[in-house]
């Protein structure tokens, strides 16, 4: 079996259950900054055309955001997810040339739909998207 497959790495620490349980307990906490970079990784993963390079770039971010223990406690008011948002823009930026326009588009309407700019509190319920648009 070969390991550096992205199904060997998502054995290692990265499953979409896995993603969308860390979004549903930590959107809010993390903020939308935060949770747009990480959407427009999910989106570009899961596009057939993204090669398996960068899928497996993509997963290692996902899965450092989705670890409880990583350089800087999530849970720390202002600095907790800086450490997240370093590694998914590095991400970002090493599979640039794969993240497709509606990667960005879907992420960032999923974003504004979960943090609305009229409102100072809003519970954040967050599902899996049925899947990207053709």
């Amino acid at each position: 079996m070969e390991t550096n497959t992205p199904s060997a790495n998502v054995q290692r620490g990265y499953s979409d259950r896995s993603f969308w349980n860390k979004l549903r307990r930590y959107a809010r906490l993390a903020g939308k900054e935060v949770v747009e970079k990480a959407l427009t990784l999910y989106f570009t993963l899961q596009d057939p055309d993204t090669p398996v390079w960068a899928k497996r770039v993509v997963i290692g971010a996902l899965a450092y955001f989705i670890i409880p223990f990583d350089a800087i406690t999530d849970l720390l008011p202002l600095v907790g997810f800086t450490d997240d948002l370093g590694a998914l823009l590095t991400a970002l930026s090493t599979v640039a040339m794969h993240v497709k326009p509606v990667h960005k588009q879907r992420a960032k309407e999923q974003a504004e739909a979960w943090f609305p700019h009229e409102v100072v509190s809003v519970q954040v319920r967050v599902e899996p998207p049925k899947a990207l648009p053709e």
